[in-house]
């Protein structure tokens, strides 16, 4: 990558991991969350104005189900996840949490001495956390595990978890949010040097 392109990156794949990872009222995301609801982020960012025209107003737009209401139900639960942002949900045959894909990816990090540190005792194939992840690998210059991560362990089913995240968001916020990880994941796969993998997917 470019200095540039290595900088947008880093830069949006923080901010998605946060809106994905961390509650709204969280110090991590209540900034990011008034920018993208001011309308103000759309000129930074590294995609073509006519793809995220659509989206300003959706991040925008009132809703009678607060956000963070809206987060907790599409995250936590209480009730089943429309779409579980966890990678093994969907790449298991028994839709189960710390399913094979999750050990390859716990096994591959060891591989690659990287710890995992969770909020909470969580598989470590978290939507939002394998982007943080995938920052922090281009900021430290580790290209090659950055685009491995991404090509094994994460666009092999996030594709499918954003178009089912999308439909089910029922809020203009997390649907803007679902879409504009759409784009986003869609160009940096157009940019990788290496193919992604393709496996099952059962959900």
């Amino acid at each position: 990558m470019t200095d540039l392109t290595c900088e947008n990156f880093i830069v949006t794949a923080r901010v998605l991991g946060a809106l994905f990872y961390y509650p709204p009222q969280s110090e991590q995301c209540q900034p990011l969350i008034a920018a993208f609801t001011q309308g103000d982020w759309a000129e930074q960012w590294p995609l073509p104005q006519t793809d995220l025209a659509p989206l300003v107003a959706g991040f925008a737009a009132p809703c009678d189900e607060s956000l963070f209401a809206a987060w907790q139900r599409l995250f936590i639960g209480p009730w089943a996840l429309p779409a579980p942002p966890w990678g093994s949900v969907w790449l298991d045959k028994e839709s189960v949490l710390f399913g094979d894909s999750t050990l390859a990816l716990r096994q591959w990090m060891r591989e690659n001495n990287i710890a995992f540190d969770s909020r909470q005792n969580e598989p470590e194939d978290h939507f939002g956390a394998l982007l943080l992840l995938a920052a922090w690998l281009a900021e430290e210059g580790n290209s090659v595990a950055c685009d491995r991560l991404l090509a094994w362990h994460l666009l092999p089913w996030a594709g499918r978890f954003l178009t089912v995240f999308i439909d089910e968001a029922q809020h203009p916020f997390w649907c803007a949010a679902g879409k504009l990880a759409q784009l986003t994941l869609a160009q940096w796969q157009s940019n990788l040097l290496i193919p992604v993998a393709q496996k099952p997917l059962f959900r």
